[in-house]
């Protein structure tokens, strides 16, 4: 029952209160770029979600069995980013052959998931909290709820913010940080929960 307990803490945790956009500033290239269009920001959600969640797993299974088996722990972010890296591979294959709008859509920032730091940073945490591997994809699968939360709820923003009477100083990227720095406040209440 303590296991169910703190997996449900780290559910929450992750994806609300800790959220890797708006807390720990993670992400923002896509979060930034793709949240234009709810559509478009929902299918980087998914891919980021399965990313990171299969991200999650293959790291935590290498870090178990290979890194501390033979101690070259000092090669994690190497080898992380490797399995990162095919994984977008994998992501991209399958959304051109499958979803070729989305692909279409999502246009450079798929690729850019490949170096999107949260999905290093989501494998280096759970490293670094001695996660074990369900644990691992647990806060993987949470973290990346959270940012697709944060990214659709942004998207929609941006959509209404389109025809709304917006000062000059502040059209473009100078409303959409206002916007995203508001939701971060916003988020902060969240913290309560835990």
């Amino acid at each position: 029952m303590n296991q169910v307990k703190d997996l449900l803490v780290i559910l929450i945790g992750s994806s609300l209160v800790s959220n890797v956009v708006l807390s720990q500033f993670l992400g923002l290239c896509p979060f930034l770029g793709v949240s234009k269009k709810v559509k478009t920001a929902g299918g980087m959600g998914v891919a980021v979600i399965f990313v990171i969640t299969l991200a999650s797993a293959v790291a935590g299974v290498i870090n178990r069995y290979v890194l501390i088996r033979f101690d070259i722990q000092y090669l994690d972010t190497i080898v992380f980013i490797l399995v990162i890296a095919a994984l977008v591979q994998f992501v991209e294959m399958f959304l051109k052959k499958m979803i070729p709008s989305l692909y279409q859509a999502l246009g450079v920032y798929l690729p850019l998931i490949t170096t999107n730091c949260a999905v290093l940073g989501v494998a280096i945490n759970n490293e670094q909290a001695q996660y074990g591997i369900l644990t691992g994809i647990v806060n993987g699968f949470a973290t990346a709820v959270g940012f697709t939360v944060a990214i659709v709820i942004l998207a929609g923003i941006r959509e209404k913010i389109e025809y709304n009477d917006v000062p000059e100083s502040f059209k473009g990227m100078p409303i959409v940080l206002l916007t995203a720095g508001l939701m971060a406040i916003a988020f902060v209440g969240f913290s309560g929960l835990l």
